[in-house]
């Protein structure tokens, strides 16, 4: 209120009044700038809330898109952008030279080398002689000169064959007896099909991701009826003919002392409704290979009807040992006394970075990313080497750096929102910590559980293939197939191959010798075109 002299009254208490109700008035607009300044932060915060949350999903959108249509790799893309930047200014530079000098011959771009076809290859030869038996020029002998060989890659169609067993019966002619041998076992009993035809099922629904029904209309085309049901009782019944080799399995997998452990889901047919359910299946992979272990790698699956802690609990009842696994919550109670040790996973810290970085790059994530791949360089040099020797590499240049990595993930927790993807992402890293630098103490032990990972990707890709199991017992059916597979392949060899030279032999093969039918045991047995690289 502003007030000049001549406007004020000369009364006393009229004046006071004036004074009054001007204080009234100001602290009346005192209380309105409040509420309006408490209005405004409270709509100011709700913003920031919005923001973040509309960030969030931005984010979780962007994921969800890359994971359905993006790039797989989590290798930065920093490298490849520079690679195209580079080739842009050198096309155009190609251009505008092109365009400015005179052309020029063409270089002769030298024809790759064929490397020949392999030699275990089943040869076929067709010679091609001459029309003519005597010289056209003047009717004389033709001799030999020689010749050119070339060779040619043809596919012959697989096809059916029938196996018919004939036992002739002899008859004794001095007295009554009479003399048969005796019925070759068959690897299900009075059944139709013989051990490669079972194996070719097999492999073909669990390696190649061919569902039963696919399988029925391939063999029809060749004349042969057989329905995607007697395929399942098949399958079922030679199940539990190998149940003792995958007992073997996974009592080797599970005696070593360290194995890599995960798990994924496998929809399940529910009873009753015609809809799925969710079941999973459990990896345990035993492979040393990366500390130069001689000892050859195998992996065991397990089918459980859903993700409760108990499973994993009950099958590592015995084990003891280094657990390499991710932060699933049902592990924890395995480590509470002390006799299995956890090795978490860097690859899954990184990967909660990398999400970010993909999506809406920045210098801090890629700090971060920088200074985890200068983990993973140390370990590129030391794959191989003896579990001593890794384990002092490590204790003399991994341990500085992830010191120095926590230091920096808790300096620079303190500059962002504690809403933020990026602080849960550090988080993630920061609340299991030791777990995460164990593996420097032990040349056993892997930086990552990428080993387990790898395990998985059969069971992904015939996920989305055959989409479903038909029952819980279906589901262990398939975790007994993906052993036998997946071990045979870590082993360099043919699952297919593998699985016939073991079903032709398994029903007359003592059960305390079981162990002679592991993979690296009949490998010595096995074709050279059975044996491969082994998988890493």
């Amino acid at each position: 209120m502003d007030l000049r002299a001549t406007d004020l009254p000369d009364d006393i208490d009229a004046l006071k009044a004036m004074v009054f109700a001007r204080d009234e008035m100001l602290r009346e607009r005192d209380e309105i700038l409040c509420k309006r300044d408490a209005h405004v932060a409270e709509l100011q915060e709700q913003l920031s809330s919005r923001a973040i949350e509309i960030e969030h999903l931005k984010l979780t959108i962007a994921k969800l898109r890359r994971m359905q249509f993006g790039r797989k790799s989590e290798k930065l893309d920093r490298q490849i952008e520079q690679l195209e930047l580079k080739l842009e200014d050198l096309l155009a530079d190609e251009g505008a030279a092109a365009a400015a000098a005179p052309k020029k011959a063409r270089a002769h771009r030298e024809a790759p080398v064929r490397e020949p076809l392999p030699a275990h290859l089943e040869r076929d030869e067709r010679v091609h002689l001459p029309a003519e038996e005597d010289c056209p020029e003047c009717g004389g002998v033709l001799k030999p000169l020689g010749e050119d060989v070339a060779e040619q890659l043809e596919y012959v169609r697989a096809h059916f064959r029938v196996i018919r067993h004939r036992r002739p019966k002899l008859a004794c002619s001095c007295c009554d007896c009479i003399v048969q041998a005796a019925a070759p076992s068959r690897p299900i009993e009075r059944g139709l099909p013989g051990p490669g035809l079972l194996a070719h099922i097999v492999a073909a629904k669990f390696v190649y991701h061919l569902p039963f029904y696919r399988q029925s209309v391939m063999y029809a085309h060749d004349g042969v009826s057989i329905e995607p049901g007697m395929m399942g009782h098949w399958l079922g019944s030679l199940t539990w003919l190998l149940n003792p080799l995958v007992d073997a399995i996974r009592r080797y997998t599970l005696a070593d002392g360290k194995t890599h452990a995960d798990d994924t889901p496998l929809p399940v047919l529910a009873p009753g409704n015609g809809r799925t359910k969710t079941g999973y299946l459990w990896v345990y992979v035993r492979d040393d290979r990366n500390s130069a272990s001689k000892e050859p790698p195998a992996v065991w699956f397990a089918f459980s009807p859903d993700r409760a802690g108990e499973h994993p609990q009950r099958h590592l009842k015995k084990f003891k040992g280094l657990l390499q696994a991710d932060a699933f919550s049902g592990y924890q109670e395995l480590y509470r006394d002390g006799r299995i040790q956890e090795i978490a996973c860097w690859a899954h810290a990184r990967r909660k970075i990398h999400d970010l970085h993909a999506v809406r790059p920045n210098a801090l994530t890629e700090e971060a990313l920088r200074r985890i791949g200068a983990l993973y360089a140390i370990e590129a040099q030391i794959r191989g080497k003896p579990p001593d020797e890794r384990r002092r590499v490590r204790q003399a240049q991994a341990v500085p750096l992830l010191e120095d990595l926590k230091r920096w993930f808790e300096v620079t927790l303190a500059t962002l929102s504690a809403k933020s993807d990026t602080t849960k992402a550090i988080q993630y890293s920061l609340n299991r910590w030791p777990a995460l630098v164990r593996y420097c103490g032990d040349g056993r032990a892997e930086i990552d559980n990428l080993i387990a990972e790898r395990a998985l990707r059969g069971v992904a890709l015939g996920r989305r293939n055959f989409m479903f199991a038909g029952s819980d017992a279906g589901g262990e059916r398939a975790a007994a197939m993906y052993s036998l597979i997946g071990t045979a392949r870590l082993n360099g060899l043919d699952p297919e191959a593998y699985l016939a030279y073991v079903i032709e032999r398994i029903a007359d093969h003592p059960a305390n010798r079981i162990d002679e039918l592991l993979p690296w045991n009949v490998a010595p047995h096995l074709p050279a075109a059975a044996k491969a690289t082994p998988i890493r």
